[in-house]
């Protein structure tokens, strides 16, 4: 009709949702995000069970399910416990978002703990092999899936004190890279959100940035909620043909080139 507006939203409504790490800022912004978006929340924590609690209630409170269920995202035991916990008290999840990390502290090659390696291996890589083949076969069985890796720009832009982080980062790249190729064909797609530096309660606005702002083509840092839509975008079928994707969601910091 002449003269009307279409709107185009993002809608997950029905989808079962499984955030890992969400307890953290950005966890918490994606997790409200999508449930705003129809999604029921699987809320992953660690050890912060309050907070997991608190974000459960307020995700109830706009009218959506939601879980909090505690795991070590390093352990494969952990892991098939909390998945049996995921399909007793609420369903198997269609979307799985992998956040989680081990945090550590950044140094130089020569000076950096090989444990530091190690943690990043297992919270990137092992994390995601083992969310894939505990939540992928019922993907595959409904023909229908997302797996998002929360990655970062920092794979590509290799600066200093960064080589533990990226290590483990590069690695879940290859292994989602192939992943997206081998479970394709059901209908599942597997993605990739690369945020830059963004503001965070530990990293505030007012906080120096040492010229990285003056390094990023938009001339700022980012913000949880654009990560969080980048998410959310992915997740929903308005990217159903969209598999395999690195996407920097950093302003312009690092640009993927053919």
């Amino acid at each position: 009709m002449k003269g009307r507006r279409f709107m185009i939203s993002i809608d997950i409504s029905g989808k079962a949702v499984l955030i890992t790490g969400a307890t953290g800022q950005l966890g918490r912004v994606m997790a409200r995000t999508l449930a705003k978006a129809g999604g029921d929340i699987i809320v992953h924590y660690n050890s912060n069970e309050q907070k997991a609690r608190e974000l459960v209630e307020e995700i109830r409170s706009i009218g959506r399910e939601a879980l909090a269920v505690s795991a070590d995202i390093t352990d494969e035991a952990s892991i098939r416990k909390m998945r049996a916990e995921i399909v007793d008290k609420l369903r198997t999840p269609d979307i799985v978002v992998a956040n989680a990390v081990v945090q550590y502290k950044w140094t130089e090659v020569l000076k950096q703990s090989l444990a530091d390696y190690e943690s990043q291996f297992l919270s990137c890589v092992k994390q995601n092999v083992m969310l894939a083949q505990a939540f992928v076969p019922d993907m595959i069985e409904k023909k229908w899936g997302r797996v998002i890796g929360i990655n970062t720009e920092c794979a590509m832009l290799c600066d200093k004190t960064t080589s533990a982080y990226i290590s483990g980062k590069r690695g879940m790249d290859g292994v989602l890279r192939v992943l997206a190729k081998e479970v394709g064909e059901h209908g599942i797609t597997v993605n990739q959100v690369a945020p830059g530096w963004t503001i965070s309660e530990n990293s505030p606005a007012a906080d120096s940035d040492s010229g990285y702002t003056s390094r990023v083509p938009l001339n700022r840092r980012g913000k949880d909620q654009e990560i969080a839509n980048a998410v959310a975008f992915l997740a929903s079928d308005l990217a159903s043909f969209i598999s395999g994707v690195y996407l920097p969601v950093c302003g312009g910091n690092v640009m993927p080139a053919i």
